[in-house]
């Protein structure tokens, strides 16, 4: 009751303030500490009371556990506030990784530990179970090696980072006859989650995504250059081909004026001359859009304009001989 009143009156002086405002858990946990800590003092004169040496180890290695539990509880609320006070405004990726792997492997480095201490409090000789432990993992790593290698490339993602949740980036295992490329949505220690432009949330174990060339159409900015190539006739006037190809790729109002859309003479193929159409777009969600549109456009407008788009033609030459029979050659 004495303690509850103290703690009272420090947060009525206190919980006005700015930081207390944005961590109202402290004061609640200060309280559960500061019960634990009575407890644990009173129980432990009371053990002492008793003299025997067997409750004596049963309490303290309980103790231990409690504290485990205590110290998880702190860990589970300070890791969010170490992220909003360190991790966003440093630029170093090295403090968000640690933060990351404290966040999944905390309460089972706390846990593991308690329960080592707890069983040598309790006398008994814990360099057996250690050695078995070994023994054990070394059989666990052989036989999980996949899913260690995933969460050691998901490690390596994390320090990395060549993409973020967010970024559009080429998918490789997309299925047949489905969009190739999506957005991330989630990148964790085993696996990386996308969503395609299908609406598709695809799972990629991330030993698979390390092994790979990442395609990332945002990582710097949201600016891309799309290339469209266009075929020609020969007989086409290739100048009237490329003004109209750059008029129709301003028609769209997410393409760029400066750099403004260009229209090159790639290559002489069998039935035509290529012509490949480069126009930047400042958002790369629109590239799918910005082909479409051009390729509907061109068909109409070349038809208006008589340029024409060829298709593989042969023209064949039949070479006729006149026979003279073996009648004619006898008698002359």
């Amino acid at each position: 009751w004495l303690f509850n009143l103290v703690v009272s009156k420090i947060k009525k002086g206190l919980e006005k303030r700015p930081f207390f405002k944005r961590n109202d858990y402290i004061f609640p946990l200060l309280k559960k500490a500061g019960h634990y800590t009575i407890l644990v003092l009173a129980a432990a004169h009371l053990v002492d009371l008793f003299r025997a040496p067997l409750l004596q180890k049963l309490f303290y290695a309980a103790l231990v556990i409690s504290l485990a539990s205590f110290v998880q509880g702190f860990v589970r609320h300070i890791i969010p506030y170490l992220e909003k006070t360190i991790a966003l405004k440093t630029e170093t990726k090295l403090d968000n990784v640690i933060l990351d792997l404290l966040k999944s492997f905390s309460s089972i480095i706390i846990y593991g530990v308690a329960i080592v201490f707890s069983l040598d409090l309790l006398g008994l000789n814990i360099m057996p179970l250690v050695a078995g432990a070994g023994v054990a993992g070394l059989a666990i790593g052989f036989a999980a090696k996949d899913t260690l290698s995933n969460l050691i490339a998901g490690v390596l993602l994390i320090i990395d980072r060549p993409f973020e949740v967010g970024d559009r980036i080429e998918v490789w295992s997309a299925p047949r006859n489905s969009a190739t490329w999506g957005d991330v949505i989630d990148i964790g220690l085993r696996a990386t989650k996308i969503r395609t432009t299908d609406n598709i949330v695809i799972v990629i174990p991330n030993n698979e995504i390390m092994r790979r060339d990442i395609i990332n159409y945002t990582a710097i900015t949201s600016y891309i250059r799309v290339r469209i190539p266009i075929g020609i006739a020969y007989e086409a006037d290739v100048k009237r081909a490329k003004e109209v190809i750059a008029k129709i790729a301003l028609e769209m109002e997410w393409v760029l004026r400066d750099p403004a859309p260009k229209v090159v003479v790639k290559s002489f193929g069998e039935s035509s001359v290529n012509l490949e159409a480069r126009v930047w777009i400042r958002e790369a969600r629109k590239r799918m859009d910005t082909i479409s549109h051009i390729a509907d456009r061109v068909k109409e407008v070349f038809q208006e304009e008589g340029i024409e788009i060829p298709y593989p033609k042969r023209d064949i030459f039949i070479r006729r001989e006149e026979t003279v029979s073996k009648s004619q050659f006898s008698g002359n």
